[in-house]
């Protein structure tokens, strides 16, 4: 594989030159063709998963498609305001106050956190300022891996060359060239300094490890995924059984997590468990939290059609206000500021159950629904006037993907200005997955005031 290759360049040489990668992994379409035979000029070949299969990354001041023509400052190279000034056959870009980079990419906040796994900033350069190779690259992967199975996630290696940590390295890296020769260095990136009572200071970004697969329908989350998934467990009080999952629920806070409110039960001990995607095993990136106080909805009512003011909160036992603490498996979901488009695709999560297991998953799951508009959900066939404007319904008409038992007082999440939003909790709904009976859920818009008067009345 490219990153155990990674670990072959010479050891103890951190600038080491890299040997010749496995031929059996060779791409066999007609993107290497065309970069073999030097079409990219001044540029770097790159390949691409759709015709003719390769594309051109021109060196500045080379313009594209072919790299063979220089256009000094026209178009401005230079990002975020920079200032470009010729300087020969070549320029430099001034940049703004806080922005650096040779073409001022890199912001004031690009930094990396712990060993920069989770980093996905732009910098590009190592420090000793080559310019990084982009990670689809004819000159890594000619010999080296399959690049549509290993290098398209935008959210870490992808069809760019900024720097990235994908192998468990001390700080991000990447790929660079010296002559025909394949090194890889160290980036110029600095460490994060996180200030005190600056956790969770973000909601809605998620930080996935890697990916895995196959809620009823569902796949496997990968780590760091869903990192506001809860665990809610409870024992009889006071006893020392062991603590069993009984809902889901999702962190909006240190100290608070938003659950279904048929979730409480009275006269028990609970705990929450964040951080974990198995219940048959303990996960290292774990925590559990004592809950310390339950709060139901006031106008919460249960009858024999559906469940009104499904909603509830726990409030976690901390020290100093910090309950949860945040990691890349541990983090908070945004809560919406607006009602979102019928249609729009969403993800739920939970340990319900599956077609394999009917009493639940030990390993969350998730699966995507798409939201059902509400003229649509109350339409006699489908749950006609039970559906109150409290509740929203969510899935695919034709039955297969649903939430299920388990699963309730977990997260529906959909993206909203670029981050995760708490949009929905798992409800109820006419058993799992039948057509025309799509998950019911908490309408957590319909629920903002509560939920604020509530979070600030009660700080921990």
């Amino acid at each position: 594989h490219l990153f155990s290759q990674k670990r072959l360049y010479s050891i103890g040489n951190r600038k080491a030159t890299g040997t010749k990668m496995n031929e059996s992994y060779r791409v066999v379409i007609s993107g290497p063709k065309h970069c073999k035979r030097g079409r990219c000029g001044r540029g770097e070949c790159v390949l691409t998963s759709t015709p003719p299969f390769y594309e051109c990354k021109c060196k500045e001041p080379f313009q594209p498609p072919r790299c063979r023509h220089f256009s000094l400052c026209e178009p401005n190279p230079c990002k975020n305001g920079g200032k470009c000034i010729k300087d020969g056959t070549d320029f430099d870009c001034l940049c703004p106050t806080g922005y650096r980079g040779r073409f001022c990419h890199v912001g004031p906040n690009d930094c990396y956190v712990d060993d920069g796994e989770s980093y996905r900033g732009n910098v590009s350069e190592t420090d000793d300022r080559h310019e990084c190779l982009y990670w689809n690259s004819h000159f890594i992967l000619e010999n080296g891996a399959d690049p549509f199975n290993s290098f398209e996630d935008k959210d870490g290696l992808g069809p760019h060359n900024f720097c990235r940590n994908p192998d468990g390295d001390e700080m991000p890296w990447c790929f660079f060239r010296q002559g025909r020769r394949l090194s890889w260095d160290y980036c110029d990136v600095t460490e994060c300094l996180t200030p005190t009572g600056q956790q969770f200071a973000t909601c809605g970004q998620p930080q996935p490890k890697k990916i895995v697969t196959r809620i009823f329908g569902g796949l496997k989350v990968p780590p760091g995924a869903a990192p506001w998934q809860v665990s809610l467990q409870m024992r009889s009080k006071n006893s020392n059984n062991p603590f069993r999952h009984t809902c889901g629920g999702v962190l909006i806070e240190s100290c608070w997590v938003l659950t279904a409110g048929h979730c409480i039960v009275q006269m028990k001990d609970m705990q929450v468990v964040v951080g974990g995607l198995s219940l048959n095993m303990e996960d290292s990136t774990e925590q559990t939290l004592k809950v310390e106080e339950a709060i139901l909805h006031e106008n919460y009512r249960e009858s024999p059609a559906a469940v009104y003011n499904d909603i509830a909160l726990l409030r976690l036992k901390g020290t100093d206000g910090v309950c949860a603490n945040e990691t890349q498996f541990v983090k908070t979901a945004c809560l919406p500021n607006a009602q979102l488009p019928d249609g729009m695709e969403c993800t739920i999560s939970g340990w319900g159950a599956t077609e394999d297991s009917q009493f639940g998953s030990n390993h969350l799951l998730e699966a995507n629904v798409m939201l059902i508009s509400q003229e649509k959900c109350t339409e006699p066939e489908v749950y006609g006037r039970v559906l109150t404007s409290s509740m929203f319904c969510a899935g695919h008409l034709q039955g297969g993907v649903d939430s299920c038992q388990g699963d309730s007082g977990g997260p529906l999440t959909c993206n909203q200005n670029n981050v995760k939003v708490i949009y929905g909790l798992v409800s109820w709904g006419d058993q799992c997955g039948r057509k025309n009976k799509p998950g019911v859920y908490t309408r957590v818009t319909h629920f903002l005031d509560w939920i604020k008067s509530k979070t600030q009345a009660a700080s921990p």
